[in-house]
């Protein structure tokens, strides 16, 4: 049934206010259309980062919930870094961040003690983890706006012991024996092996160190996975709703045949972050790289997961008789080239050596020019000699 308008309000004022209501509607639409996309967006780029995400829903709810979720990654100090270390865990923090993610860096110096890494010598560790943050700072690691944080565990944990170590007790009397020494993996160790009292301990406290820093999103390796799981398991125990969201980036190999990761204490298997350009190209030649064989192949890789992301592109220079000079601009293209044989190792491997090359100068530059760093690098090399 229509609705006369009132003799006191004029038919063009209903009209106008009708006309105004429909636009504020449509405005509201596109306003909250806008904001799906930016979630979305958001979403996609933290999704990015790893090659495991448990669980995705999850990471949408949260997005949609918090502006600046918080993300803990972790190392033990423990040696000269290499560039899987340095450069792809740059890639994974700048994306996370520019994803409006604040990120906590756990500079474990206890875990590398308990550990046994630099000998226990916490002096040593220390040294290490102070050299390691210099190469992030050079390799370009965004650390503007307080987005990221560098937290020495020793320091935060004495800070507040209090609440550490009953979150450790707990865990630990909620779990058996076998299931903490599956997590060995994540001190680079096996099930199998003979495991010290202490080497029981670290699965625990890592596991705790995940609700200290007051963790939405755990960023580490696949090799970490396992104590990750046990975070959320413990969750369920505690009957906690908001359990952490894991977010596993891929691990690069090393680059001998059938390296599953990069070994710090096999220099032919790894690039270090501070090597010469002659020893980066030595490497890469030397590096295996079969023709046509994609899968198990660590140089592609290293084009997947660290060139491509930094340049947004690949050059091959090669002369006309083998195809001329080509630029590619995704993965798949470089894919469909290598498996049909147009193009070749010989030709390929200069090329990363010279990406790779370009990546590095900047850390180089930062070590020979920085007294500070450069003297921390001579301390941690000769540790690497006597240790």
């Amino acid at each position: 049934m229509a609705t006369e308008a009132p003799d006191n309000v004029p038919a063009e004022a209903l009209q106008s206010l009708s006309v105004s209501q429909s636009q504020s509607q449509e405005e509201s639409s596109r306003s909250s259309n806008q904001l799906d996309q930016v979630l979305e967006e958001r979403y996609q780029l933290i999704r990015s980062v790893g090659e495991e995400c448990i669980q995705e829903d999850e990471l949408r709810n949260l997005l949609a919930k918090k502006a600046e979720p918080i993300c803990y990654d972790g190392f033990e100090p423990s040696g000269r870094m290499h560039i899987a270390q340095g450069v792809l865990k740059t890639i994974s923090v700048n994306k996370l961040t520019s994803a409006g993610c604040r990120v906590k860096i756990w500079i474990a110096d206890w875990f590398a003690q308990l550990n046994n890494k630099m000998g226990g010598d916490l002096k040593k560790i220390e040294t290490v983890g102070r050299y390691l943050i210099e190469i992030w700072k050079a390799v370009g690691m965004d650390q503007e706006g307080g987005k990221v944080e560098f937290l020495w565990s020793s320091k935060e944990i004495n800070a507040r012991a209090h609440e550490y170590w009953p979150l450790v007790m707990d865990i630990a009397r909620r779990n058996k024996l076998p299931r903490i020494i599956r997590c060995s993996q994540i001190m680079g160790r096996s099930e199998q092996d003979e495991l010290t009292a202490a080497q029981i301990l670290y699965p625990c406290m890592q596991c705790a160190d995940i609700f200290f820093l007051k963790a939405d999103i755990c960023q580490l390796g696949m090799d970490q996975r396992k104590v990750n799981v046990l975070a959320r398991e413990y969750c369920d125990d505690i009957k906690r709703k908001n359990k952490p969201i894991i977010l596993s980036h891929h691990m690069l190999p090393g680059l001998q045949q059938g390296q599953e990761k990069m070994s710090k204490s096999d220099p032919s298997s790894s690039i270090y972050m501070e090597d010469d350009e002659a020893e980066v190209n030595l490497k890469i030649k030397k590096a295996y790289c079969p023709p046509n064989i994609v899968e198990g192949n660590p140089c592609l890789e290293y084009i997947q997961y660290l060139v491509l992301p930094l340049f947004k592109e690949f050059s091959v220079e090669r002369s006309a008789a083998n195809g001329g000079n080509k630029m590619f601009k995704s993965f798949e293209e470089l894919v469909v080239d290598y498996e049909s044989g147009n193009l070749h190792p010989a030709d390929l491997k200069p090329a990363l050596a010279k990406a790779l090359n370009k990546i590095l100068e900047p850390v180089r530059e930062h070590f020979k020019t920085d007294s500070n760093a450069k003297e921390l690098l001579k301390r941690v090399k000769a540790y690497s000699v006597t240790k």
